[in-house]
C-alpha cells in the first residue's frame, strides 16, 4: 500500500468553480493538495454519528466522491447524534434520508449511495474496494474492523476506523507505506522535506508492546483510556455486544489487567486498570453523544484530508478521547518513526 507524493499531479484538473469555492483552503495547503482531494473516492461505511460528521468535514473541503454504504434504517436514537436525519425520517433507509441533505452541502462532490450489508467475504469487499481510495468505518466491532483492514491492505488502500462509546472515542488509521510532505513552519523559507512512515495493521497493532516507552512517554499517552476502550472491544467480541450496566464492571477490570499484562505497560504508571473509565463505559458505551462525535468526526476528517493531500504527517496510528477529562492523545502502536 502507498501514497506518494509526487512533483506533477497527473489528474483531473481543478475547475474556475472549484478553484473559486476553495479558494481559501488553497490557500491553507496548496493547489497540489486539493486536487488530490478533488480526485479522490472516499467510501464511508455506516452512516451513524460520527460519520455524519466526518462525511460533513470532507464533502465542505471538496473529495471529488463520496460512496455510502449502510443498509440500516433510521431509528428514534439516530436523531440525537444523526444530524442528516429528522423525524419523518424514521423507518427510511438511512442513506435515502441522508444522500439529499449531504448533496445540499456542496453540489460540486459526487456522491454514490448503497443500501445494502456488509458482505465480509473476501471476494465481495474486493469488488467493493476496488474503485476507492480511501476506507472509512465507524462504530464497528473489533474483528470487523480487522478483517476490513486486512482486505483494504490486501488492494492498496487507506483505512480509517473511528466510533464513539458513550463519553469516550478512538480512531485508528492504516496507511500502508505513506509519504507526505513536511516543512517548519516556525522558519521562513524553510525547505520542505520528504517523509515516510511505515503503518500497521490494526491486529498488529493491539499485540504491540509497551515495553520500550519510558514512564514519561508512557503517561502522556494515557494508558488507562486507551486500555479501557481495548477492553471494550474484547468484552464485545466475547459476549457479541457492549455492556450496558455496571454489572459488567468487574468483568471489563479483570480483561483490562490482562491487556494491560500482555502489553508490558510500565506498571509504575500503570499496575492495574482503575475504576473510572471502566465504570462510565459499562454505563454508556452503547450510546451517542453528539458532542463526542463531533469531536471524533472532526479530528478523523481533518487525519483523512491530510492522509489525501499528502500535506503533513497523518496520525501515528491510534486516537483515544476522553469526554469526561475532556482531552485526547495519539498514541503509536507498532510503528516506527517517520524516515
Amino acid at each position: 500500500m502507498a501514497n506518494t507524493v509526487p512533483d506533477d499531479v497527473k489528474e483531473t484538473a481543478i475547475t474556475e468553480d472549484e478553484a473559486a469555492l476553495y479558494d481559501r483552503q488553497i490557500r491553507l495547503w496548496g493547489f497540489d493538495a486539493q486536487t488530490r482531494m478533488r480526485n479522490a473516492t472516499v467510501l464511508v461505511l455506516r452512516l451513524r454519528g460520527t460519520a455524519c460528521e466526518v462525511i460533513k468535514n470532507i464533502v465542505l473541503a471538496g473529495i471529488g466522491t463520496l460512496k455510502i454504504m449502510d443498509d440500516a434504517d433510521v431509528s428514534e436514537l439516530d436523531l440525537g447524534a444523526g444530524f442528516f436525519f429528522r423525524e419523518d425520517d424514521v423507518g427510511k433507509k438511512r442513506v435515502d434520508a441522508a444522500v439529499p441533505r449531504i448533496a445540499a452541502l456542496n453540489p460540486l462532490v459526487n456522491i454514490v449511495s448503497v443500501s445494502a450489508p456488509l458482505d465480509l467475504a473476501d471476494e465481495s469487499l474486493h469488488a467493493l474496494f476496488v474503485n476507492v481510495d480511501m476506507v472509512c468505518a465507524t462504530d464497528y466491532d473489533r474483528t470487523t474492523l480487522e478483517k476490513l483492514d486486512d482486505a483494504c491492505r490486501k488492494q492498496g488502500k487507506q483505512f480509517y476506523a473511528g466510533g464513539t462509546m458513550g463519553c469516550y472515542g478512538y480512531a485508528f488509521c492504516d496507511l500502508g507505506e505513506h509519504s507526505y510532505v513536511s516543512q517548519d513552519k516556525t522558519k521562513p523559507n524553510a525547505p520542505q522535506i520528504r517523509k515516510t512512515y511505515k503503518y500497521t495493521p490494526l491486529s498488529s497493532a493491539l499485540k504491540a508492546s509497551w515495553s520500550h516507552l519510558s514512564k514519561r512517554d508512557t503517561k502522556e499517552v494515557k494508558p488507562e483510556v486507551v486500555f479501557a476502550i481495548l477492553a471494550m472491544w474484547e468484552y464485545e467480541a466475547k459476549h457479541g455486544s457492549l455492556p450496558e450496566s455496571s454489572d459488567a464492571l468487574e468483568e471489563l477490570q479483570t480483561i483490562g489487567n490482562q491487556l494491560l499484562s500482555a502489553a508490558q505497560v510500565n506498571k509504575l504508571v500503570l499496575k492495574t486498570m482503575p475504576t473510572q473509565h471502566l465504570e462510565f463505559l459499562s454505563t454508556t458505551a452503547p450510546y451517542e453523544l453528539s458532542p463526542i462525535c463531533a469531536v471524533l468526526g472532526g479530528f478523523l476528517a481533518q487525519d483523512m484530508l491530510k492522509a489525501t493531500g499528502g500535506r503533513e504527517a497523518p496520525m501515528a496510528n491510534f486516537f483515544t478521547f476522553d469526554g469526561m477529562g475532556g482531552g485526547g492523545t495519539v498514541c503509536r502502536l507498532g510503528m516506527r518513526d517517520a524516515v
